[in-house]
């Protein structure tokens, strides 16, 4: 296969996970492990990662049950559909932290209803805890059924919801550099726990927080915990491209991929920041078999086990549109999306790129697995190998059909493969997260550059 890039530098995995029942079909598969309440579920997902020399494993995070389908939570508690039972991540990682020394381990914490000090404080935790492997998603929230449960009747705007993650962030950087690297110092017979003169109170006064500090927890290993981010609209891509070190997205093409990258890293530049600094990782859900048929059986058995209203509660949610009232055998029409605008144009391309009605949408979009994924272990290699090597990614999220199974298929089957290749890793490079992503660790003051795009 050709290639328009260096294979020096090899692809990045990350894991996407859920604390809870992630697919629709897929908590129903036969090999399913459905032992969410459980640790173990979790460390044993962690250790096959760092088998297969993950980066990381990120949990995504909701904080209702969404009830955007027609008003009511029947459609995700019936089908066990996204954030019809989701555990608090952070503690999840803490029990993974313990079992594995290499991968690192991101949840996802929103900026619109929690506040700077504790959530800076917890990152920081996980950081020391995990030498160096913390990594933050940060998202802003959207749903109304979120902002209940805060004491809100309607979710900040689009807009504002912006502006408070920017002040957000730089708050949590703050905090993270209210001690300096080496005010800790443990000498018992001076004796001289922490330099005073080495740890600060950081007295921000802003729009939305007023946070004295220090921090009661020293900097961090990485410095700053990695910043994931996934922003499609373009004050989202914005905001992604001056805070994010690591970007999740989704495309249903090569196509919408290779623009998506090429618009960030523009962007990042602008905000004076190096391409490389930035690595934007899109999902990629493989169905793996022994031959391309086997595979695409397992992928048809998988769409058979999700209910189109399971996939499109699912969809009413990341788009905050409530799908109820549409007709379910024609195709979704052009709506105003005040939710997720990258899950909106994957699934205007899908639906007119297939001809898709709603109720076909729904299915597809419940088991969301493409058809470049779809294969032998070889056949999804190529796929990967062509998406990275053309410019369309640096490397992927890859998602289970069902966990932990095809999570162990992926990392002894795929990655040989793509370590035989040479664009992926045989070993880890370093200690920390940073490190193996080929990040800098920032210096004090680093936040200052990603503030309002300075």
């Amino acid at each position: 296969m050709n290639s328009s890039r260096n294979h020096t530098n090899h692809m990045h995995l990350a894991a996407f996970v859920t604390a809870g029942p992630g697919r629709p079909g897929g908590w129903r598969h036969p090999a399913a492990d459905r032992n969410w309440l459980s640790a173990s579920h979790y460390q044993h997902i962690g250790r096959v990662l760092e088998e297969g020399k993950f980066d990381l494993m990120f949990f995504a995070d909701i904080l209702s049950v969404p009830d955007r389908l027609g008003n009511s939570m029947d459609s995700q508690l019936r089908y066990g559909s996204l954030g019809s039972l989701r555990l608090d991540p952070t503690p999840i990682l803490a029990s993974i932290a313990a079992v594995t020394d290499h991968i690192g381990l991101a949840a996802t914490v929103s900026t619109s209803y929690l506040e700077p000090f504790p959530v800076a404080r917890s990152f920081a935790t996980t950081d020391h805890i995990s030498d160096g492997r913390a990594a933050w998603n940060v998202v802003t929230s959207f749903q109304d059924s979120e902002a209940r449960n805060f004491g809100n009747d309607r979710h900040i705007d689009r807009d504002k919801r912006y502006e408070r993650a920017d002040e957000f962030l730089e708050v949590a950087c703050k905090l993270w550099d209210s001690w300096e690297d080496d005010a800790l110092v443990l000498d018992p017979d001076t004796p001289l726990f922490a330099e005073p003169g080495r740890v600060h109170h950081i007295d921000h006064e802003g729009e939305w927080f007023s946070v004295r500090g220090p921090l009661n927890v020293a900097r961090p290993p990485q410095g700053y915990p990695v910043i994931i981010q996934a922003g499609a609209s373009p004050k989202g891509r914005d905001f992604a491209a001056r805070w994010s070190d690591v970007i999740f997205c989704s495309h249903a093409s090569l196509e919408s991929a290779r623009e998506f990258y090429q618009d960030i890293k523009g962007r990042a530049e602008r905000h004076g920041r190096r391409r490389e600094d930035v690595k934007i990782l899109p999902m990629a859900t493989p169905v793996i078999g022994p031959t391309t048929e086997a595979a695409q059986r397992s992928a048809d058995e998988l769409a058979d086990l999700v209910p189109p209203l399971a996939g499109l509660s699912t969809l009413a949610y990341h788009l905050d549109v409530d799908l109820s009232g549409l007709p379910l055998d024609e195709p979704l029409p052009d709506v105003d999306v005040p939710g997720v605008q990258g899950h909106y144009k994957e699934v205007v391309e899908m639906t007119r790129r297939e001809g898709l009605t709603l109720r076909e949408l729904g299915k597809r979009y419940g088991g969301r697995v493409e058809g470049t994924f779809v294969g032998t272990a070889a056949e999804v290699a190529d796929g990967m190998e062509r998406w990275f090597t053309e410019g369309a990614c640096d490397g992927f999220t890859v998602g289970a059909v069902h966990t932990p199974g095809a999570f162990e298929d992926f990392a002894r089957q795929v990655v040989p493969e793509l370590q035989r290749r040479g664009v992926f890793r045989t070993e880890y490079e370093g200690r920390t997260l940073r490190d193996n992503l080929g990040l800098e660790r920032p210096a004090a003051g680093a936040w200052r550059s990603r503030r309002h795009g300075v």
